[in-house]
């Protein structure tokens, strides 16, 4: 083989070593060119809050959102852990609540998107209807201001108690009622202990969430709230941050078609879409 036929065939392997570099460098530049996914971190109660939230994980990540669903031991801890920056959302609460602690701690929070109502309902292991209560009875009922509130207000629609009127900002407790015929003795428990002490009470007031952690069916209970309950839980974060577009996405996925018919084949009565 002559020299110029070796020396044309070399020329002709680098040109062809120096197009498919090319080519690669083309690839590794479209590769490097995709957006990397924005972390998103929202604090939620364990049931249903988490739950739902894991459901739309896979279309949040097409959305280019990788949630991280944190889950806290004490609920309490979600607002302060997104006051401090911990996490970027919660969704735990409703917007009494959010309210009461607000006015106490100063937060500077705002409201995205409401979700889901969980009728707060009454309970008994030892009666089978409200005309089995006898004069005297125990009933447990949430201990923090605004579920309190509420709980009273559902035991007065269903003609067991009166409250006075005028009570302002979802505020009450048992020295606010003015009428009470089977003199119920009312017992203040922290929220999460509710279904602990329903064996030791003659009946309680209980939210749903904690209802369907302790494995209850919401089914047993002896009444419960209506669907338009105020009490809607809500996306909550950090005012001024309500317009990132990791936000809107979160709650565009949450108030979905597909997230209603979650809800509804999932919790049935214990859960209500509110959007």
């Amino acid at each position: 083989m002559n020299k110029k036929l070796i020396l044309g065939l070399a020329l002709l392997v680098l040109a062809m070593g120096a197009v498919a570099g090319c080519g690669n460098n083309k690839e590794a530049a479209a590769t490097n060119s995709q957006p990397a996914k924005k972390v998103l971190k929202v604090g939620a109660a364990v049931v249903p809050h988490a739950e739902i939230l894991n459901f739309i994980k896979p279309a949040l990540a097409k959305e280019g959102v990788d949630l991280e669903v944190v889950v806290l031991d004490d609920e309490g801890q979600l607002n302060p852990a997104l006051a401090e920056k911990q996490i970027d959302a919660n969704y735990f609460q409703h917007v009494p609540y959010l309210d009461s602690v607000s006015k106490e701690k100063g937060y500077q929070f705002t409201v995205t998107a409401k979700v889901h109502v969980e009728p707060i309902g009454f309970y008994s292991q030892k009666i089978k209807a409200t005309g089995e209560l006898k004069e005297g009875a125990q009933i447990a009922i949430p201990n923090n201001p605004s579920n309190e509130y509420r709980a009273l207000v559902l035991l007065q629609k269903n003609g067991l108690i009166k409250l006075k009127e005028g009570i302002p900002d979802f505020k009450a407790t048992p020295r606010d009622i003015v009428d009470n015929p089977k003199k119920l003795n009312f017992v203040e428990v922290d929220a999460a202990q509710l279904t602990r002490s329903l064996p030791d009470v003659d009946g309680a007031v209980i939210n749903t969430n904690w209802i369907l952690e302790a494995k209850i069916d919401p089914k047993s209970a002896l009444f419960r709230e209506e669907a338009d309950s105020p009490y809607a839980n809500v996306v909550v974060v950090r005012k001024g941050e309500e317009n990132r577009e990791e936000i809107k996405k979160l709650d565009k996925a949450l108030t979905s078609p597909e997230v209603k018919k979650f809800i509804q084949d999932k919790y049935g009565v214990a859960v209500v879409p509110a959007f």
